[in-house]
């Protein structure tokens, strides 16, 4: 018994140095230069347009910034996963990161974009973005410890599996297919007839090389950049969800930013989000033609088939987050310019 808490004592206390270290490492703060260091942290790889995103912003940043301070970008999961890059953040041990689907977990409001088919285009985001996000997303966020400084874009995503082409929902019955973490594309694909599994991108790979998973569903340039048409054989052009990705500071490091940094990172933010549309549509055009080339069996969906299958997780949200229904109503109004 003796020996056993001992045990117990010495695994906590080797656990304690772990994350002690974790903390002195990981944060923002200053560096021997005397320049305030930004760290920002994403789950994409080099060629994803988060990716992209983010070495723009941290490019034009440095530049107004003028050595005061400096952004410096680490991808590929290198501080971690979403979820853990979310738990830095609020710790303070990370400056920046840019989750999409994640957020929805944090705060259910978040879980509009996770809506089949609401987003109809880009210019329809920036209207929804404008006239609901700023004013009623943005506020819940921060509650959580989380400030947006700018609303950028993973993408519309479609689906890849090795079995067969989806072109309805049933096509889609028993497929084993990873998503992000986020209980309302879990949902959603269960209605369609597929076996959802949340799991970080990371490891999503492997589990497509070893059949553990059978397919995954994301954008083309995050389907690229992770080479999942090496393991792949379809990719069916569904565009069941668009999903932003946000750029969000925890508010414990930006609280203590010197105010003129925290205008020019807040600006930079929003102006490079001009950069990450006019490049999601870019890569969606160069990509397809490019996957298309690697071998990927590419098909269109009956589009009206998956928005027939998707009314239930609307009525579902409507019913059980607060204030989603009317979030909803608005996000629709403005599709053609309304609202």
């Amino acid at each position: 018994m003796n020996r056993n808490r001992y045990l117990r004592r010495e695994a906590v206390a080797a656990l304690l140095l772990s994350w002690l270290a974790v903390l002195s490492s990981c944060g923002g703060g200053g560096t021997s230069d005397g320049v305030i260091d930004l760290k920002l942290g994403h789950v994409s790889h080099p060629g994803a347009l988060v990716a992209e995103s983010a070495d723009e912003f941290a490019r034009r940043a440095n530049e107004k910034l003028k050595g005061r301070a400096r952004v410096t970008v680490y991808g590929s999961s290198q501080l971690g996963s979403d979820e853990v890059l979310l738990q830095k953040l609020k710790l303070g041990t990370v400056d920046f990161s840019l989750p999409s689907t994640i957020m929805s977990t944090v705060v259910d409001q978040f879980g509009l974009f996770e809506m089949p088919y609401l987003v109809k285009d880009r210019e329809h985001m920036k209207r929804i973005e404008e006239a609901v996000f700023w004013s009623d997303l943005a506020p819940l966020s921060e509650a959580k410890g989380y400030r947006p400084l700018a609303v950028w874009e993973n993408g519309f995503r479609h689906i890849t599996n090795k079995d067969h082409a989806i072109r309805m929902p049933a096509d889609l019955q028993g497929i084993k297919l990873r998503t992000p973490k986020g209980r309302w594309r879990v949902k959603m694909f269960q209605a369609y007839g597929a076996n959802p599994t949340p799991m970080p991108l990371s490891e999503v790979f492997v589990a497509l090389q070893t059949g553990v998973m059978d397919g995954q569903e994301n954008p083309l340039s995050m389907i690229s950049s992770t080479k999942f048409q090496e393991v792949q054989t379809y990719l069916s052009l569904t565009e069941h969800v668009y999903t932003p990705a946000y750029l969000l500071a925890g508010t414990r490091t930006w609280e203590k930013l010197p105010e003129d940094i925290r205008e020019t990172l807040q600006a930079t933010a929003r102006e490079t989000q001009e950069f990450v549309h006019r490049r999601g549509a870019e890569i969606d055009e160069e990509l397809l033609v490019k996957l298309k080339e690697g071998g990927l069996q590419v098909n269109e969906v009956n589009r009206k088939a998956f928005e027939d299958a998707s009314t239930g997780i609307y009525q579902e949200f409507r019913d059980a987050v607060e204030g989603g229904k009317a979030l909803i109503d608005r996000a629709v109004a403005l599709r053609d310019g309304q609202g």
